[in-house]
């Protein structure tokens, strides 16, 4: 039996989800071993922590997004941004990966011609 590309798109969401979930555990893991680390011999890096803390951010901010695209999924399309291909869910106006606009500017103008 053969998949839908939509329900194939969706197994691969999911299957990157599920990548996401293992790497954000594995970056809190390690973000509180340095922390305690530092910590045990009171040298505290705020430059590390900081470059740790926003790669785990960054994990996080791409594994919500495709929570909500898998969600979303039923009510309309999602898509990729054109500038950086992150996934995006419907509706989104601004990439949250690099903030680039997805949606057409038209000018006001043209409104009605």
């Amino acid at each position: 039996m053969t998949q839908t590309p939509q329900a194939t798109a969706a197994a691969g969401l999911a299957e990157r989800r599920d990548e996401l979930t293992v790497r954000l555990a594995e970056l809190q893991w390690d973000l509180g071993g340095l922390v305690y680390e530092m910590a045990t011999r009171n040298h505290i890096r705020i430059d590390v922590l900081v470059r740790r803390a926003a790669a785990l951010q960054e994990v996080d901010g791409e594994r919500g997004e495709v929570e909500r695209i898998l969600r979303m999924e039923e009510t309309g399309a999602a898509g990729e941004c054109g500038s950086c291909n992150a996934p995006h869910s419907s509706g989104a106006a601004y990439c949250w990966q690099c903030g680039q606009p997805l949606l057409e500017h038209v000018p006001s103008y043209a409104i009605g011609t």
